[in-house]
């Protein structure tokens, strides 16, 4: 038995990029900067893949700059280079679960908005002890 589970905290390194499908569904995918404890270190940097209404979630509200909370699990996008017939690998994080952690003054100067929907009372920048 194994466990592939992934918990981040960090800010959106770019706005979603957001697919639709003519099956209905949609994914978005979007980089994700974790810092390290130390503030001289570089931040990791993290591939996003959101799907279903958690895609939605993030097309609606996530935009540079925002805080997000997210738990996922590993996994390895494997393709073969069209132009050179070379293996390609790019480690992605499939996100189970999104939480808009910033707030909602946040979202506003980022150029998005929480639309009235219910996320008064989210933490600030400053509460989360991360």
């Amino acid at each position: 038995m194994g466990v592939n589970s992934i918990t981040l905290v960090g800010r959106a390194g770019r706005d979603p990029e957001v697919r639709y499908f003519e099956s209905g569904s949609m994914v978005a995918n979007l980089t994700m900067a974790v810092n390290r404890r130390s503030s001289n270190d570089e931040p990791d940097w993290f591939n996003l893949e959101i799907w279903g209404k958690q895609a939605q979630v993030a097309a609606d509200y996530v935009r540079k700059g925002s805080l997000l909370g997210i738990i996922g699990s590993f996994k390895l996008d494997r393709w073969t280079d069209r132009a050179t017939g070379e293996e390609r690998s790019k480690p992605v994080i499939r996100v189970d679960r999104l939480e808009l952690l910033g707030s909602k003054r946040d979202a506003e100067a980022a150029g998005g908005g929480y639309g009235g929907g219910g996320f008064s009372g989210e933490p600030t920048e400053e509460e989360v002890p991360f």
